[in-house]
């Protein structure tokens, strides 16, 4: 089985197969005057320890991930948090600017020089969110060392992101360091981090750094799956549909083929689509194998016009404008 990835989404390629800040205009974080002093929580818990007495360097780094909710809830605990923290808060700032320059978002035209630029930034004060972001833009423009470099601070910082991204950056390298790429994605995996989940499945599944093993494969397939992960739901539908690594079920083959096909994964809709039209529910079959072969899976448009040449003019014109008004499902792809 031969696996084909890109960047920064990847595809299965078999069917088992991321200014200065006083000159910037935009939310601000709360302030606070003298008339509102700051409440801090009590940081004396009842063993004894003292958690404002925490180094800087080791709170920043436990935070370096944090989001900005959560940031500004560790802010809370106590002046020496507050003050600590301070550069994550102004790195989230500009983060929120990085993203808007990238897409184009808030009134403000895509500008990916100054996008790299806040991100870089916000690096600078230690974030490991705007370092993925930096070593994204980084990796688009070919400059992959630096990318690699952002990835491992990020992901030696606890972050998932990074730690999946410099994984996959290990996959891709040549020759690439499978056993490393391994090692990060278990961590990111183990986290929660569902595209981690997934590409440590395709690993476990094909032997690539780790022994083959179809049965751990088809558990991360599923806890990937269950988070929302359209391509680890379609691997668990073969899963349970062969057996592999997964008590062979029908009905469980079906409803996750459909949860693909709904979140708009081609091979799902293509073949969700052929088991419609088995059952004799041509009107259903055909919406899915039109949607496929609009993504381009050719094998769906010789069935799909079978279909049609059964139906009536109005159940044609029907499918068609159900189709067009189609939309998928929300997905963590």
């Amino acid at each position: 089985m031969k696996q084909k990835t890109t960047w920064p989404a990847r595809s299965d390629g078999s069917r088992f197969l991321s200014l200065p800040l006083s000159k910037i205009k935009g939310p601000k974080f709360p302030t606070r005057t003298s008339t509102h002093q700051i409440r801090f929580y009590d940081t004396r818990p009842s063993d004894g320890h003292d958690f404002s007495a925490l180094p800087y360097d080791v709170l920043t780094k436990i935070a370096a991930s944090f989001s900005l909710q959560n940031l500004r809830a560790a802010s809370l605990v106590c002046k020496s948090w507050s003050e600590a923290l301070k550069p994550l808060r102004e790195a989230m700032l500009l983060l929120h600017w990085g993203k808007r320059f990238k897409h184009g978002h808030g009134g403000v035209r895509p500008n990916l020089d100054k996008a790299l630029d806040s991100f870089l930034k916000g690096a600078a004060r230690g974030s490991a969110l705007a370092m993925v972001d930096a070593g994204l833009i980084y990796w688009e423009l070919g400059q992959k060392d630096k990318a690699v470099a952002l990835y491992r601070k990020a992901a030696e910082l606890g972050d998932p992101a990074g730690q999946c991204n410099l994984a996959i950056s290990f996959l891709q390298a040549e020759p690439p360091n499978l056993k490393e790429a391994v090692t990060w994605l278990y961590q990111a995996s183990i986290a929660g981090h569902v595209r981690s989940q997934y590409q440590l499945a395709l690993c476990l599944h094909q032997g690539q750094g780790v022994n083959c093993n179809i049965k751990d494969a088809a558990r991360w397939y599923l806890k990937a799956a269950e988070g929302g992960y359209v391509r680890a739901m379609y691997n668990v539908s073969l899963c349970y549909s062969s057996g592999e690594g997964l008590v062979r079920s029908h009905q469980l083959a079906r409803k996750w083929m459909k949860r693909a096909a709904d979140r708009g994964h081609t091979k799902a809709q293509f073949e969700h689509g052929l088991a419609l039209f088995s059952e004799g529910d041509m009107m259903k079959a055909v919406v899915y194998l039109e949607l496929a072969t609009r993504a381009g899976e050719r094998a769906a448009a010789h069935v799909k016009n079978v279909i049609l040449q059964r139906l009536s003019a109005t159940s044609r014109d029907r499918v068609m404008l159900l189709a067009d008004n189609w939309q998928a499902l929300p997905s963590s792809r």
